[in-house]
C-alpha cells in the first residue's frame, strides 16, 4: 500500500493485501506446517517450517511495523512471550532498569525469576529522571524498559528523555505502549529503540486473542537475537490468531477513538462524584503527567482510567459488585468496558491503592456506563 496514506487506512485495508488466487479482498489463512523445497534444495518461498514461518503470521507483522514506522515486527503468543523474549535476548550479568508501576505479571517475573538467566533489575519511579539517571550503570546496563501510561495508575514516562539517558550510557530502551497503541503514540518516533504490545488488549480489541507484539526501530544483531529465541522457544503466534490479530486491528481506529472519547467524559465526572477521592487519567489537567502525555499522545489519552473509592477497599469491592454493565474480569482493550479491583489481582508488593478500582471504557454508549457505576458507587456508601 502507498506510503502516504494514514495509519487509519492502512489498518483499515490491512495494508490493502489482496490473495492472489482467488482476488478475496481477505486473505486466506495459511496453516501448513511444513513446506516443499526447491529442486535444488532450497526455500526460496522463506518458508522451512511453521514454528520460525507463516504467512499470515508475517502479514500481521507488516501491518503492525507499518503503523509503528518500524524496520521489522514481530507477533508473539501473548504479551508476555513478547516481553520476556526481549529479555532474554540480553547476556548474563547485564543489568535492567524498570518501572515500579508497569504489568503486574512482568514485574514478577522480573522480581521472581530474571536472576536465574543471570539478569539483574533495579525497580525505580519512571517519572523521575533524576531517579531513572541514577540507576543507571554505565556498561552495566543494558536496557531501560518503560510503561507508559503504566498500568494501573497510568503515570507517564516521557519517552524522548529516558531514550536519552539510555543512549547516552549504551543501552536500550524498550517501551511497553500497549495502553497507548500505535495510534496515541507512536514510541519509535520519540526514541525508543524496540516497543511492546499485549495484542490481546487493544489491537485484537474483542477479548478472543491472546498474542503479543514488538517492532524495532533498528534491524540489528539484538532483534536477531531476538528472532532466535523466537523460533528455538516456539513462539510464534498461531496463523488463525494471527487471523484474529489482523481481523481486530482493521477497526483499531474506531474503537481506540471510541475508548478515549468515552474514557475523557468518565474521567471527567467522576472527579466530580461524592464517592470518588481521585480519578487517576492523563487526560485531566490535574494529572501529575498530563502536560508530556499531551505532548506524545496524538487523538486522545486512551481508554483506561482508575478511580479511588471512598470508604477504602471493602467500598471498592463493594462497588465492583454491584455494577450490572461493567464487567468483572481481568483485561482491557476490548469492545467490552471491563472494572477490576486490582489489589486484589497483584497481590502483595503491589503499588496499587486498595481502594483502587481499574476501569476500561469499552464502545458501550458512555451513558449507560456512568449511570451504571454511579449508581453502584452510590450503593456502596
Amino acid at each position: 500500500m502507498n506510503g502516504e496514506w494514514s495509519e487509519r487506512t492502512k489498518l483499515a485495508q490491512a495494508l490493502g493485501a489482496i490473495d492472489e488466487k482467488s482476488r478475496a479482498v481477505v486473505p486466506p489463512i495459511h496453516i501448513a506446517s511444513t513446506f516443499i523445497r526447491d529442486p535444488d534444495n532450497q526455500y526460496r518461498s522463506g518458508n522451512v517450517y511453521g514454528r520460525p514461518d507463516n504467512e499470515t503470521v508475517r502479514e500481521a507483522e507488516a501491518i503492525i511495523a507499518a503503523i509503528e514506522g518500524a524496520q521489522s515486527a514481530f507477533v508473539l503468543g501473548s504479551g508476555m512471550s513478547a516481553a520476556v523474549a526481549v529479555f532474554l535476548a540480553l547476556k548474563p550479568g547485564d543489568h535492567i532498569v524498570a518501572p515500579k508501576v508497569m504489568y503486574w505479571a512482568l514485574r514478577n517475573w522480573l522480581m521472581n525469576d530474571a536472576a536465574s538467566w543471570g539478569l539483574e533489575t533495579t525497580f525505580v519511579d519512571m517519572t523521575n529522571l533524576d531517579a531513572v539517571a541514577a540507576a543507571i550503570r554505565p556498561g552495566k546496563t543494558a536496557l531501560i524498559w518503560a510503561e507508559t501510561p503504566a498500568n494501573p495508575l497510568w503515570t507517564i514516562t516521557d519517552i524522548e528523555a529516558v531514550a536519552a539517558l539510555a543512549h547516552r550510557s549504551g543501552a536500550r530502551l524498550a517501551v511497553d505502549s500497549t495502553c497507548a497503541s500505535p495510534l496515541l503514540t507512536r514510541t519509535l518516533d520519540f526514541g525508543a529503540d524496540i516497543v511492546m504490545h499485549a495484542a490481546t488488549k487493544y489491537l485484537n480489541g474483542h477479548s478472543d486473542v491472546l498474542a503479543g507484539a514488538l517492532a524495532t526501530r533498528s534491524d540489528d544483531e539484538f532483534w536477531a537475537r531476538i528472532k532466535r529465541n523466537r523460533a528455538a522457544m516456539g513462539l510464534i503466534l498461531g496463523p488463525f490468531e494471527a487471523f484474529l490479530l489482523i481481523r481486530g486491528m482493521r477497526t483499531l481506529a474506531l474503537r481506540m477513538e471510541a475508548a478515549c472519547a468515552s474514557a475523557m467524559e468518565l474521567a471527567t465526572r467522576f472527579a466530580n462524584h461524592a464517592r470518588v477521592s481521585e480519578v487517576l487519567y492523563p487526560g485531566l489537567a490535574s494529572h501529575a503527567g498530563h502536560a508530556i502525555a499531551k505532548r506524545q499522545m496524538r487523538g486522545g489519552f486512551g481508554g483506561m482510567l482508575s478511580i479511588r473509592v471512598r470508604g477504602g477497599e471493602a467500598a471498592a469491592i463493594a462497588t465492583a459488585a454491584r455494577v450490572e454493565l461493567w464487567k468483572r474480569a481481568t483485561s482491557l482493550g476490548g469492545v467490552e468496558s471491563l472494572i477490576e479491583h486490582r489489589a486484589s489481582i497483584e497481590g502483595a508488593g503491589s503499588p496499587c491503592p486498595p481502594d483502587l478500582l481499574r476501569l476500561s471504557a469499552g464502545i458501550e454508549d458512555v451513558e449507560d456506563l456512568y449511570r451504571d457505576l454511579s449508581r453502584a458507587l452510590d450503593a456502596s456508601a
